[in-house]
């Protein structure tokens, strides 16, 4: 399998994955749950170039130019980007003869970057400690992160069933 081929592979992984997790939102805010607004994802992203990386609230934060845009557009970088770290650590074989636990596996495990990362970043603290509900809302963020590796097992199975 060719550079490009692996690349297109990633992308449309990183795209399905990313695009199911859309989906699984758009069935809580339906079923009264709440979900992040990737404009807040924007806002915090929009903040690094003034050396802003951590806030005692997101939501209290100033807003930024585009900041919708700008979320969005993060949100499936950042998935296509998690496909890349799962083809870089499972190889072009898994690609070639995708398996869905590997990918839940992946999936489970990216949960980490929320928890450690943009939570406290957003002024949630560490696993949504801060939150008023935190289990919940890691329970939540870890179906969330489920739905994404499943997502890129459906991803990587679109060209190994269909298209090789």
């Amino acid at each position: 399998m060719d550079g490009g081929g692996i690349l297109l592979r990633v992308v449309v992984m990183g795209v399905v994955a990313t695009a199911a997790t859309d989906l699984w939102a758009v069935l809580l805010r339906r079923l009264g749950r709440p979900t992040l607004d990737y404009a807040l994802l924007g806002r915090w992203i929009g903040h690094w170039r003034a050396g802003r990386w951590r806030h005692a609230a997101i939501g209290d934060a100033a807003p930024v130019r585009h900041e919708r845009m700008l979320g969005w557009c993060a949100h499936y970088a950042i998935g296509v980007g998690m496909a890349g770290m799962l083809m870089a650590m499972l190889g072009s074989t898994w690609l070639r003869q995708p398996t869905l636990g590997a990918a839940l596996g992946f999936g489970v495990g990216s949960v980490l970057l929320p928890f450690l990362v943009m939570q406290p970043a957003f002024g949630a603290g560490i696993a949504a400690a801060r939150t008023p509900r935190p289990w919940q809302a890691r329970l939540q963020s870890l179906a969330t992160h489920a739905v994404f590796g499943a997502g890129l097992f459906a991803g990587a199975a679109i060209f190994a069933k269909f298209i090789i």
